[in-house]
């Protein structure tokens, strides 16, 4: 296999994607396993999803079980050779109210869909492919957004909002670039019971709906750039701009890359690799794709976090998007577009959730600290219980006073240990317990939610509240992307030889090889990385089965590449 001196980064092919649970959590079953919510806590349509599932497989079984001799008997061989079935990951003696599904065990997206709804960050909605984003997971994306606007304002990128149909003609205009999207195209063919005359899509992409217009608006070189952003509500921002040269577009295109990464890190505290995409593997109708690329160590799974992408001039010859420069000669522009979207916040809770439930870097926390009162028992009397809570109300406001988000939960009928669960489901960074017992000695408890047991607990004075709870939530923040990058760098291995890549694949870790970049080697590596059932090797649930998959070329590249390294 030839090489040229770059190293590419490569995860499972079957790459783990948040936007099952985040983007369209109630479409892709793949990784949202609805069989294995409580009951309730999912929506009527999931559920109805779950049991037809368990029809279809009930089915299959009885189908199997009328195969021919030769049949049976193949099946029977195969079976001998894979007699290690993956245990359930349930964990025994949970209730139902906490998560029952371990993060480590064979059903990760049993885990996941667990972690979303309990904690209530989401719920289904009754039509395929919508789910519902609740208050604390639309509080981060507020947060993201108010952050990437703040960044994206500095150099005059202005919000706008384009209607959310395409006409079939314009769409047309695009067809190659829309081919993969045509078939989850929504068509609208009725206004009421009238048949329209002209169907209309829900656009797929925006680029179909803004760039007629920039034609229409891009006159001269004077009107360059322009710089166009847009919040959709079906979750993603898009961004499109138009440059009079490639270089200032270039120049923008990783700008904008590294702001992506900022989201990740600096308020999602996930750490991320920035490349660029393979041919193979950029955005449809782009000259080149940059990317932010993330891990989870739990599946052995990489993640596309972001793309930033240079078009070129390949739209703007589509949509005619041209202007007469200082030469006063006829030139097309140069474009961008970005994506950024709520798998942001799918890819958070694969990182840093656990088998308690949610965990929520500070930064983005819709509630970043939670005061529990302790210490009332059914012997405490009412003057003792009103005391306690008049002095939780008292600690509340000083941290209001210096803008922490804070709440107090003195909900009856909930004892303290089952509002702790609560909480920590919940994913608030820090607890904060105020008892009897903490009011005489002057302090607070306190129990990170990072941290669990007893490493976690720790005392702050009254006097030092406000600076001691900031500090915390710092360190907390800080600690979160610490271990986070500690592990994805564990489980990134440089491999140079074909005999150590296979197994450093399975043994859940992201790859590092030297690669020619061309399709061809894209394919070969699936293809022969892929395993076989006639293998015969036990297969774990979440075992890739489709081979590897390039993430991106990083841009910091290892050195030491030789020609034996093939």
């Amino acid at each position: 296999m030839p090489l040229r001196k770059q190293y590419a980064q490569l995860s499972l092919s079957d790459q783990l994607d948040p936007t099952d649970g985040m983007d369209e959590a109630g479409d892709k079953t793949a990784a949202i396993n609805v069989g294995q919510a409580a009951e309730g806590t999912i929506s009527k349509n999931a559920q109805k999803k779950a049991e037809k599932q368990a029809r279809l497989a009930e089915g299959k079984t009885n189908k199997s079980s009328t195969n021919t001799t030769k049949e049976a008997g193949r099946a029977e061989a195969k079976k001998a050779t894979n007699k290690q079935t993956p245990k359930s990951n349930k964990i025994e003696g949970k209730a139902l109210i906490g998560i029952d599904v371990s993060k480590e065990g064979p059903d990760f997206s049993g885990w996941y869909q667990q972690v979303l709804t309990k904690g209530d960050f989401l719920d289904y909605y009754d039509v395929s492919g919508c789910y519902i984003l609740k208050p604390a997971s639309y509080f981060i994306w507020e947060t993201i957004q108010a952050w990437f606007n703040k960044q994206i304002h500095t150099i005059k990128v202005k919000n706008c909002a384009f209607p959310l149909f395409v006409s079939e003609e314009v769409l047309q205009r695009e067809k190659a670039h829309i081919e993969g999207f045509a078939a989850e195209v929504a068509w609208v063919t009725h206004a009421g019971k009238t048949p329209l005359e002209k169907k209309i899509a829900i656009r797929p992409t925006s680029e179909t709906v803004m760039y007629p217009y920039y034609a229409k608006w891009i006159r001269s070189h004077r009107d360059l750039p322009l710089r166009l952003n847009q919040w959709n509500s079906v979750k993603v921002t898009l961004v499109a701009i138009a440059h009079l040269t490639k270089k200032d577009a270039e120049i923008e295109v990783r700008q904008i890359l590294e702001w992506y990464a900022g989201v990740y890190e600096q308020l999602l505290a996930v750490p991320v690799v920035r490349g660029r995409k393979t041919e193979k593997e950029k955005f449809a109708g782009a000259e080149y794709t940059t990317t932010v690329e993330g891990f989870i160590s739990a599946t052995g799974r990489g993640i596309q976090g972001g793309t930033s992408h240079h078009l070129g001039q390949n739209f703007s010859k589509m949509f005619g998007i041209s202007v007469e420069d200082e030469k006063k000669e006829r030139v097309n522009v140069y474009q961008n577009s970005w994506g950024l979207s709520t798998r942001t916040i799918g890819v958070m809770v694969m990182t840093h959730s656990d088998d308690k439930g949610l965990v929520i870097p500070p930064v983005v926390a819709e509630i970043q600290v939670i005061i529990i009162p302790v210490g009332i028992t059914a012997k405490s009397t009412e003057e003792e219980k009103e005391k306690l809570y008049k002095e939780v109300d008292a600690l509340e406001q000083v941290l209001l006073a210096v803008n922490v988000r804070v709440e107090s939960d003195k909900r009856d009928g909930y004892n303290a240990g089952w509002k702790f669960n609560d909480w920590e489901m919940k994913g608030v960074p820090l607890r904060l317990e105020f008892g009897p017992k903490d009011s005489a000695n002057h302090c607070v408890t306190t129990s990170r939610r990072d941290v669990l047991g007893d490493a976690g607990k720790g005392t702050i004075a009254i006097t030092d509240l406000s600076a001691g709870v900031k500090s915390l939530l710092t360190t907390i923040q800080s600690d979160l992307y610490s271990r986070a990058s500690a592990s994805f760098k564990d489980h990134t291995k440089q491999i140079t030889s074909w005999d150590d890549f296979v197994p450093a694949l399975n043994a859940k870790n992201v790859c590092l090889i030297p690669h020619c970049l061309t399709e061809a080697c894209e394919d070969e590596l699936k293809t022969l990385s892929a395993r076989s059932e006639e293998e015969g090797v036990a297969q774990d649930e979440r075992a890739p089965s489709m081979g590897a998959k390039s993430l991106c070329i990083p841009f910091d590249q290892p050195e030491g590449i030789t020609a034996e390294m093939k």
